[in-house]
């Protein structure tokens, strides 16, 4: 109770600051973005605490000069982030490994990509990741400390998770534009991935539904490109509110923090992935000139080849757009 009462104190002040600054923003473009991503299952406000159960980004983004792109560009974004995401069986409270349903593991990395973003709106997406898994990526101090924050129960267990191991990962990210209707509020476009590395690799595709007071793929905040750099073309909306939706089927090749550590195979629990995982996102977006804010939920079909539950988590996003 007390950490669903303080999430929503904290989701009540960061909209009415938002939405109270973004009325007084003039119209004009930011080349830098700066802000955090937040998932946890405990936005979902039913009280689990299970498999992926918390994970925090920080992102920097800045729009190169859109001068200087070829004739086909509209936009190209760098972006760096630095990130941890933990995860524990179906409690975090679990002293007894015969019990464990999902290994405990913790994932620690900083990484960087590049968004090139086409005139006729479809988007590639580069991106490395270093880092590393086991106790080295602190997922058991991090998940300590937040839970002597919010009063939550002692964590127990992490003595039997995965080995330590460098993590390398290369990501590539696909989408494209189908259909926008001729009132501009409601569009449809196509996404895909792959992944390669010793954390996580496999493929995915999608369909992205979005509904409401939308920007062009190249000038949103679902892409993360509402900065500008020098642009000549006008977004549709000052200020973006809308719904999206994105069922997504995924193709799982490895998954360290199921299987272990690829090298160093000796972790205490492990488990097999299920090759095949389905995935619904649903979320609503607020887009001022100066300031995103993003809250969607995940459902996903079972990951773990044991007695693991389907999970949902939500996540909360917030980004601030300087020059």
């Amino acid at each position: 109770m007390r950490l669903k009462s303080l999430i929503t104190i904290i989701l009540i002040a960061i909209s009415f600051g938002a939405f109270a600054q973004g009325y007084g923003d003039i119209a004009q473009n930011y080349k830098n973005e700066f802000g955090f991503k937040s998932d946890n299952d405990a936005y979902l406000f039913y009280g689990q605490d299970r498999y992926y159960t918390n994970g925090l980004f920080i992102n920097f983004r800045h729009a190169s000069d859109q001068r200087k792109l070829g004739p086909n560009l509209e936009k190209a974004i760098w972006e760096f982030t630095a990130g941890q995401k933990m995860y524990n069986p179906i409690t975090g409270s679990l002293p007894n490994p015969n019990r464990h349903d999902r290994p405990f593991a913790g994932y620690l990395f900083a990484g960087s990509s590049v968004n090139l973003f086409t005139k006729k709106e479809s988007i590639l997406k580069f991106g490395l990741e270093l880092g590393t898994v086991g106790p080295d990526a602190l997922g058991e101090d991090a998940q300590e400390l937040l839970h002597k924050i919010v009063g939550f129960y002692e964590i127990r267990g992490w003595e039997y998770q995965i080995k330590n191991e460098l993590a390398a990962n290369l990501t590539a990210q696909y989408t494209k534009l189908l259909t926008r209707s001729k009132s501009n509020k409601v569009d449809l476009a196509v996404e895909g991935y792959a992944n390669i590395g010793t954390t996580f690799s496999g493929a995915g595709a999608g369909i992205l539904f979005r509904a409401g007071r939308i920007n062009q793929l190249f000038n949103s905040a679902y892409t993360n490109s509402a900065i500008s750099n020098n642009s000549t073309t006008a977004k549709l909306v000052k200020r973006e509110l809308f719904f999206y939706a994105k069922p997504q089927i995924n193709f799982v090749a490895y998954d360290a923090t199921v299987k272990g550590s690829m090298f160093n195979n000796d972790s205490p629990v492990t488990f097999d992935t299920k090759p095949i995982v389905f995935a619904q996102q649903l979320g609503f977006n607020y887009s001022s000139p100066r300031f995103t804010i993003d809250y969607s939920v995940l459902f996903k079909s079972k990951e773990v080849k044991s007695t693991a539950k389907a999970h949902q988590y939500g996540t909360i996003a917030m980004y601030y757009r300087f020059n």
